[in-house]
């Protein structure tokens, strides 16, 4: 079976799942959606948000880009991932948006990447620049850190920088200090299994869902999570 004849036995597969039974989940999906969290990811086809969380359609608008950046609000920020934003945010009115990053990330190598190999991938060295100040600070800070540390360090403050950059937008900024919106920042370790979360209060990454083959009683005492 080639590549096609498995996307198309795959598709089979979800049609009979979704649209054979007399009522079916698209009956109300038909002529409207209303998702009610927006999750900004990668597009790293290791990391799918509806398999991640077992979303069913329907439930989550999702928006994936290199390295799961979201771009300040300005008149030249990327109109697509700007746009889908808005729609989530304005039209759909979702109630929490996440951040979702993960371990691994091959935007943020490119980011660290000498300028000589960032060269050969225009397009991604231009998207990167959105997180250079990530870059810089961790850099900076972790002058003597392995390369390994400072490319984790890397993932998880991008996700920071996401989360204030969608601050910046204004109506979006509104609905958080209004109570409407809720952000989370989230980091899959993709390593280990491990689902992180960022906690405001102790300002860190904590275990949301614990690996699989951690201790009982250290699974059991994973934080549910809170709002970035």
């Amino acid at each position: 079976m080639n590549d096609i004849e498995k996307l198309v036995c795959g598709y089979h597969r979800f049609q009979q799942q979704y649209f054979c039974d007399h009522h079916t989940l698209f009956d109300s999906l038909r002529e409207s959606q209303s998702p009610t969290t927006l999750v900004i990811g990668c597009c790293d086809s290791r990391v799918d948000p509806m398999l991640l969380t077992g979303s069913k359609p329907g439930e989550l608008f999702v928006v994936r880009n290199i390295a799961n950046l979201v771009p300040p609000c300005t008149d030249d920020a990327s109109p697509g991932v700007s746009s889908a934003i808005e729609f989530a945010v304005c039209i759909l009115e979702v109630k929490r948006i996440i951040v979702l990053g993960h371990a691994r990330c091959g935007g943020i190598r490119a980011l660290l990447a000498p300028p000589e190999i960032a060269a050969e991938t225009s397009f991604v060295e231009r998207w990167m620049r959105i997180a250079k100040p990530v870059r810089d600070k961790v850099l900076r800070e972790m002058a003597h850190a392995s390369s390994e540390a400072r490319h984790k360090a890397c993932e998880m403050a991008s996700i920071l920088h996401s989360l204030d950059n969608l601050l910046t937008y204004p109506w979006l900024k509104q609905r958080v200090q209004e109570g409407r919106l809720i952000l989370h920042g989230w980091y899959f370790d993709i390593g280990s299994g491990a689902l992180l979360a960022y906690s405001s209060r102790q300002q860190e990454f904590l275990p949301l869902v614990c690996p699989p083959d951690a201790p009982a009683k250290v699974r059991a005492q994973a934080p549910v999570g809170e709002e970035s």
